[in-house]
C-alpha cells in the first residue's frame, strides 16, 4: 500500500499509474483521449502514454462532470470548448510591449488631437 502512486510525486505518470490515481481504468482513459482532444499525454520513445499532474486533473475533472454532475460527454466537451475560448492564453513580453505601446500611442493622438 505504501508504494501507490500519488498525485504530485513525480513528473510524468505512466497509464497504470493514472488508473490508480484516479480509479479509472486504463481503457476509459484511451477513450476519453479520443473523444477529447485536449486530453493528450506526450508519448514516450517507446510509444507509452506519459501523463503529467495536469493531464491528471483534467481526468478527475472530466470524471467529476460524468459520473458525479451527470453531463454527457457531448456536454463535457462544450464545456471544455467554452472554457478554452474564455482562457487567458499566454501572452508573450515583446508582444505585450508592442500591444501597450500601440494603446499609449492611440491615447497620446487623440490627446493631441484635442489640445489643438
Amino acid at each position: 500500500m505504501g508504494n501507490e502512486p500519488r498525485l504530485g510525486s513525480k513528473v510524468f505518470y505512466k497509464i497504470g499509474e493514472v488508473s490508480q490515481i484516479t480509479k479509472l481504468p486504463a481503457y476509459v482513459l484511451r477513450f476519453w483521449e479520443t473523444e477529447f482532444s485536449f486530453l493528450k499525454p506526450k508519448k514516450s520513445r517507446g510509444n507509452q502514454r506519459l501523463y503529467v499532474q495536469r493531464d491528471i486533473e483534467t481526468i478527475l475533472e472530466i470524471k467529476r462532470m460524468l459520473y458525479e454532475e451527470g453531463h454527457t460527454i457531448a456536454g463535457v466537451k462544450r464545456y471544455w470548448a467554452r472554457r478554452g475560448r474564455h482562457a487567458h492564453k499566454q501572452i508573450r513580453p515583446r508582444e505585450l510591449a508592442q500591444r501597450v505601446r500601440g494603446d499609449l500611442q492611440a491615447i497620446l493622438r487623440i490627446l493631441e488631437s484635442h489640445s489643438g
